[in-house]
């Protein structure tokens, strides 16, 4: 039972059009928008019916948003690279704010720029031609069988392409920065990722707030679709921080050639609402996954955080954990499915999902899954937990002369700190553990009631 109506009114087919006119875009484009919304409108909200029963769109006012038809760059575009970093783009609402590469980045033909700009007329055919490769070849980039995915495949008025030539290695991060925020607006983007052969990179990608809220809601609605080559090496990292009037809606599908490698490292904290879906595809022999999501929520945040992980060749492997923490009024929901196909002998697969609840309103369910089809794997399992803090702990911290509090509020940051090590930027680790920090005090006021 999905527990409110779905009403999305600027899901219209007229809109689409308006939008893939604005931004002057090839048929073959408007095209793959046309057949997206045909998807959305046949799909339910909720295709997993191990799932449906968990999905809580109550928080959620579709009707109170209008989404940008057009877009492009801001009057003035800053070229400031931050520090450490390769490339940097930044969407502020509906304009590009930041354009950045390093002087490596640039000599190695590495792209990061709007699909707006690549497909321009008197643009670089070459790089226009990759980004239609990367769309069209090798079949879907985003999941057919989910309706958010085929929401924003549809109605994207910005589309950002990061490619990343073969052999090449970026020494820093390329950072996507999305600042999001205006009451009663909608910014619905998507992001391809594309990683030749043996190439290797890192991706920080930031959501923050661009206006204080006030009002009606605001919406990001967004993708990461990534494909790895041959022996690429791809290490995502992802900070949500969006105000708190603020849904998001995201989807990040990866496909993984042959001896590629991805490690996602994914932290959500802000948003009145947040929905993510993660989509492996292990398409290539000897290819692995390694992904630690984690959730901080208060208030009456909630996190619906969903990943699938599908085993096509033989010998891959999948390393999956989400933590959530949750105190006040906070929800959420941990679900995940390990697919083994029959032509995936020698998986080694594990989810993990784990969640702490700090206080006694707070809820969270876990529901970790299993499809095999295939016997001969090297490891097939899952594991959950929902529950407080385990007491023993408290006790052997408290022993060691912390006060109770302090004990408390040491487990749970070290419960979280898998994903903020891995963060690829000092500054953006910093941040990170600021966003967690602040949401302490109402850890204890909640504990205290």
């Amino acid at each position: 039972m999905i527990r409110a109506p779905l009403d999305i009114p600027f899901a219209a087919e007229a809109n689409l059009r308006q939008i893939s006119s604005e931004l002057a875009e090839p048929g073959w484009l408007l095209e793959d928008r046309l057949e997206a919304l045909r998807l959305y409108g046949e799909l339910p909200p909720e295709a997993n019916q191990l799932f449906t029963t968990y999905l809580d769109l109550r928080p959620v006012r579709f009707a109170d948003v209008q989404p940008y038809t057009v877009t492009g760059d801001a009057a003035e575009v800053s070229a400031d690279l931050p520090a450490g970093a390769s490339a940097f783009l930044h969407v502020r609402e509906d304009r590009v704010v930041g354009r950045a590469l390093s002087e490596q980045a640039r000599e190695s033909g590495v792209v990061v720029d709007t699909f707006a700009n690549l497909l321009r007329d008197g643009g670089d055919r070459q790089t226009a031609d990759l980004l239609a490769l990367a769309m069209l070849k090798h079949g879907p980039t985003l999941p057919e069988n989910d309706k958010f995915a085929q929401l924003t495949r549809s109605m994207a008025s910005v589309g950002v392409f990061v490619h990343v030539p073969a052999a090449v290695t970026l020494p820093g991060p390329i950072v996507v920065r999305w600042s999001v925020g205006q009451p009663g607006r909608a910014l619905i983007s998507r992001t391809l990722v594309s990683l030749e052969k043996r190439a290797h990179a890192s991706i920080l990608e930031e959501q923050v707030e661009s206006t204080p809220a006030d009002g009606l809601q605001s919406l990001w609605t967004g993708t990461m679709e990534v494909r790895l080559s041959e022996g690429a090496t791809l290490d995502v990292a992802a900070q949500e921080d969006f105000g708190p009037k603020t849904v998001s809606f995201v989807n990040r599908q990866a496909t993984l050639e042959r001896d590629s490698t991805l490690r996602w490292a994914l932290a959500t904290v802000g948003g009145a609402f947040v929905k993510s879906r993660i989509d492996n595809i292990l398409a290539g022999r000897g290819s692995s996954v390694n992904q630690v999501e984690i959730g901080f929520g208060g208030g009456n945040q909630v996190f619906d955080l969903t990943s699938y992980t599908r085993h096509v060749a033989e010998d891959t492997t999948g390393d999956l954990l989400s933590k959530g923490v949750f105190l006040d009024r906070a929800r959420g929901y941990l679900k995940g499915l390990i697919e083994i196909e029959k032509t995936a002998r020698g998986t080694d697969s594990f989810l993990g999902e784990f969640a702490m609840l700090l206080a006694k309103r707070a809820r969270s369910v876990a529901i970790p899954s299993l499809e095999i089809d295939q016997p001969d794997v090297r490891r097939a399992s899952h594991s959950s937990s929902v529950g407080p803090i385990d007491e023993s702990q408290i006790f052997y911290l408290m022993s060691r002369g912390l006060p109770r509090d302090l004990a408390r509020k040491f487990i749970v940051l070290g419960f979280l700190e898998p994903v903020v090590a891995r963060i690829p930027l000092t500054d953006a680790q910093d941040r990170l553990r600021e966003l967690l920090d602040r949401k302490w005090p109402s850890a204890e006021s909640a504990q205290a009631a």
